[in-house]
């Protein structure tokens, strides 16, 4: 971005990124939950304020919609797992559907292939991790759609290292989020990369697709 960009014509993105980072910085800290709920969720609320004011078309709702059901998932997730999943895997089918919407027209043979991965890996680590073998399905269901998404964000005609590494980033977040149940319990430096993974993936997602559709250039990155 130019100098000064990001204050003077993006300061939702800085708010946001003020947000996050002090959800971070506060996760451990005696402070009152619901303001961490605040900032949690916030902080993607805001990247939904900025993708529907930068791009007033469709695509700019329909990222608006995955932002804030992600802020309010994360949130929901804290209190009630299952309402969290539920959230997050009606984003996914939303971005699913953008992507879909701009498939990238060529495809090389290890593009393809990681796709594929993608779509096969997740559900399968999602189904391995959790202890508790009766969320096995519940998790798996939730990684089939969570890798479903990256795969279609990988083989989309948006900047695959931007919108791409941002859906890598959010599956990387989710395993370490469901390993906490796993061979990570009771381990505690999975919470401090959790975070920055999924909101980092967030931001990434976001402006690497606004960005684009203001641009008028998907298929062109």
């Amino acid at each position: 971005m130019p100098k000064r960009a990001l204050l003077e014509r993006r300061p939702w993105l800085l708010t946001s990124l003020i947000a996050a980072i002090a959800y971070y910085l506060l996760i451990d800290a005696a402070f009152p939950g619901v303001y961490l709920f605040a900032l949690q969720a916030g902080s993607l609320l805001l990247l939904a304020v900025y993708a529907i004011l930068r791009h007033t078309a469709s695509g700019g709702y329909i990222v608006a919609a995955i932002m804030g059901l992600s802020g309010f998932g994360a949130v929901a997730f804290e209190l009630n797992s299952f309402v969290g999943i539920v959230l997050f895997a009606i984003g996914h089918t939303l971005a699913i559907g953008l992507y879909l919407t701009y498939r990238r027209e060529s495809l090389t043979v290890s593009q393809i292939a990681a796709a594929v991965a993608l779509f096969i890996l997740t559900p399968l680590i999602f189904w391995r991790l959790p202890i508790d073998r009766g969320e096995a399905l519940t998790f798996s269901i939730y990684g089939l759609l969570l890798g479903a998404m990256a795969a279609t964000a990988w083989t989309s005609a948006f900047p695959r290292y931007r919108v791409g590494l941002g859906a890598l980033l959010y599956v990387s977040a989710g395993i370490a989020s469901v390993a906490q149940t796993g061979p990570l319990a009771g381990r505690t430096w999975p919470e401090f990369i959790v975070w920055p993974l999924f909101y980092l993936g967030h931001f990434l997602i976001c402006t690497g697709i606004i960005q684009t559709l203001r641009g008028d250039q998907v298929g062109q990155n």
